[in-house]
């Protein structure tokens, strides 16, 4: 897959949006000294080429009563596109989990991050987890705290590759 050509706008542009997502475009062309017509256009260019996919809200799960993060590895009884997709279809239908990535690497074929009250309400997760039809077995993980969370961090290091090439 290639990547996308952006210049030092679209990176501007983009690093404004990462920081805050409600920030008024007429605010993104104030700093960055272009109209409002430039930043207009160069969002839909972004969007349209998928480089944009959406827009994402970051919430407290602490202050909404979900404080215990945790992570979960599924290893499946059998790794065929039938017993994959039925798993991973019933993983969507728990809405405590936030995050499910099909890894296959290792053991371990899914990983979940999942949000829970308090570990009790974890085990139950997990205990639902391990009653999908496939489902051999898991291994969780609970995290101490998210230490980084930075989705502009790699905007950076991949900007500074291109600005260098």
């Amino acid at each position: 897959m290639k990547m996308e050509k952006i210049d030092h706008i679209d990176y501007q542009i983009l690093e404004l949006l990462v920081q805050n997502t409600r920030i008024p475009f007429t605010q993104v062309a104030k700093k960055l000294n272009v109209s409002n017509g430039t930043v207009h256009v160069r969002v839909k260019k972004l969007l349209d080429s998928g480089v944009i996919l959406g827009t994402n809200l970051n919430l407290d799960y602490v202050k909404l009563g979900f404080p215990v993060m945790s992570y979960v590895g599924v290893y499946l009884s059998r790794t065929n596109r039938n017993v994959i997709n039925g798993v991973l279809k019933k993983l969507k239908e728990i809405p405590f989990i936030t995050t499910i990535s099909h890894v296959d690497s290792g053991s371990q074929n899914i990983f979940c991050k999942v949000r829970t009250r308090d570990n009790l309400h974890l085990k139950e997760i997990i205990f639902n987890i391990n009653e999908i039809k496939g489902v051999r077995r898991t291994e969780s993980f609970i995290s101490m705290e998210e230490v980084i969370n930075d989705k502009s961090r790699l905007l950076d290091y991949m900007f500074k590759s291109i600005s260098h090439s």
